[in-house]
């Protein structure tokens, strides 16, 4: 078995007295680009810096019969001179506020060798000393663009349940082929780790029939999902990112939405799109997260509005 040291490669220790991690991955589920897109724009917004990576080279394959496209690094060239190579990554990202650390992971799930890949991102984990890890996850779902978006979790440790109850989250059922952040949440309950994977439901429909093949519509970076949440992990973890942008971004994609609805309305008449939607909207029960600082925020300014009045 590898060493820590050997696993993970480290350029700086943090020196918070708390500190938490997100992750996302290239991934299966990838739904919205919460678990790909949402970490890179935190590193971004925040300006934090790298600090590490894991030594899991041996965990992807180049090609495999069939998967030409699919598996292998990309290449730009430029008359010949190569410009860029992709590369598979799992870095480490570092920003803090206020004596509070977060970590971001941004991955690459792997191909093989799981198990050398969960063994590396714990040995990040408690090298580092990070008290909570929150995962990232997608799904594609006839859910409503315009509605608060339905986030479901599954946890590592049981007492996590009782805690997530205050996060506006349902508890998933689900059976079936894992993702990379629930297999390491087996890992996560033998480690004793605080482990937790918030799954994004985005936008999606499929209007094709025997009679029209048509392309299905779906929200591709769904910022609205982000931003949600980011709302949660603000809470959870004590930090306040900046989340107007996002929310900004969110309202022009629902905009987009409603636009290409409308216009594919109008184009194909037949499929009824109106009344599908309708009845989509009918049926969703809306779930929306405010937690108790907004809350209090919320009903300060109706207090204040009354005395103005």
């Amino acid at each position: 078995m590898p060493s820590m040291s050997e696993l993970v490669r480290l350029t700086e220790q943090p020196a918070a007295t708390e500190l938490y991690m997100i992750a996302g991955w290239q991934q299966w589920a990838d739904a919205g680009c919460i678990s790909s897109g949402l970490p890179g724009y935190i590193i971004e917004a925040t300006g934090a810096r790298k600090i590490g990576e894991l030594n899991v080279g041996g965990c992807y394959l180049f090609q495999v019969p069939g998967t030409h496209h699919f598996l292998r690094p990309e290449v730009k060239l430029s008359e010949g001179y190569r410009e860029s190579i992709t590369k598979y990554v799992n870095e480490l990202y570092y920003t803090e506020q206020a004596g509070r650390g977060l970590v971001i992971f941004a991955g690459n799930e792997p191909h093989l060798d799981v198990e050398r890949y969960a063994e590396a991102f714990f040995a990040a984990v408690k090298r580092l000393g990070v008290k909570r890890v929150v995962a990232l996850g997608g799904v594609y779902g006839p859910v409503p663009y315009d509605k608060a978006r339905e986030v479901h979790a599954v946890y590592s440790l049981p007492d996590l349940g009782e805690k997530l109850e205050d996060y506006a989250v349902k508890f998933s059922n689900y059976e079936g082929g894992v993702t990379i952040s629930t297999y390491l949440i087996d890992r996560a309950e033998r480690e004793g780790i605080e482990f937790i994977s918030f799954y994004g439901f985005v936008p999606a429909y499929d209007f094709s029939t025997e009679k029209a093949q048509i392309d299905g519509l779906r929200v591709e970076d769904d910022y609205r999902a982000w931003a949600e949440i980011m709302h949660r992990v603000n809470t959870m973890f004590g930090i306040w990112l900046d989340l107007e942008d996002l929310e900004r971004k969110g309202a022009e994609s629902a905009a987009e939405m409603k636009a290409k609805l409308e216009k594919l309305d109008r184009k194909m008449p037949s499929l009824k799109i109106k009344e599908h939607m309708a009845r989509l909207n009918d049926e969703f029960e809306e779930t929306v997260f405010m937690p108790l600082d907004d809350m209090w925020e919320d009903e300060l300014g109706d207090i204040l509005d009354g005395i103005d009045k």
